[in-house]
């Protein structure tokens, strides 16, 4: 288990093969950070489908509109939609997209994130300065590891349940 320093900012994300303990960096990008922690709260991120899922680069999930797998799922359109709330700026950083670091998923435009992140599996150091970095996973990469691939997949892998630390 994970030693959690901040509650009110470390994420903890049910996966089927475990929890996965994620640090928030409200410092970095607070407006993402608090994004996160809002969709948490509210219960938005729970069975949220992971539907883009490269081997070797990134698992993308959070698609609150279309990617809930008990409510309206559906695969075509998870990872086109967002949430109710507006979209954020973007909040570019020094920090580098390494392994285990969260980034706003976004389209084209920089100040198009909503509720979507992915989990980078690797270095991926040509996303720097291109996608904002909030968050990075402290405990439970392994099972991040483990999301099952595909664009999407066959068989998506889903978040079961997202808590912020300090509610749990």
């Amino acid at each position: 288990m994970a030693d959690i320093k901040d509650p009110e900012n470390t994420i903890l994300m049910e996966l089927s093969a475990g929890t996965v303990t994620i640090e928030l960096l409200p410092d970095v990008a607070p407006k993402h950070a608090e994004r996160m922690k809002e969709l948490a709260r509210s219960g938005q991120y729970d069975n949220v489908a992971f539907h883009r899922v490269i081997d070797g680069f990134m698992a993308q999930t959070g698609d609150v509109q279309h990617g809930d797998m008990e409510d309206g799922f559906n695969l075509r359109m998870a990872g086109t939609g967002g949430s109710d709330l507006p979209n954020l700026p973007a909040e570019f950083s020094k920090l580098p997209h390494d392994r285990g670091t969260l980034g706003a998923a976004r389209s084209q435009n920089p100040d198009s994130a909503n509720s979507q992140f992915f989990i980078n599996f690797s270095d991926n150091h040509f996303l720097n300065g291109q996608y904002t970095v909030y968050g990075r996973v402290i405990d439970g990469m392994d099972h991040v590891d483990a999301i099952t691939r595909g664009e999407p997949p066959a068989e998506p892998d889903r978040m079961i349940s997202v808590k912020v630390a300090a509610d749990a």
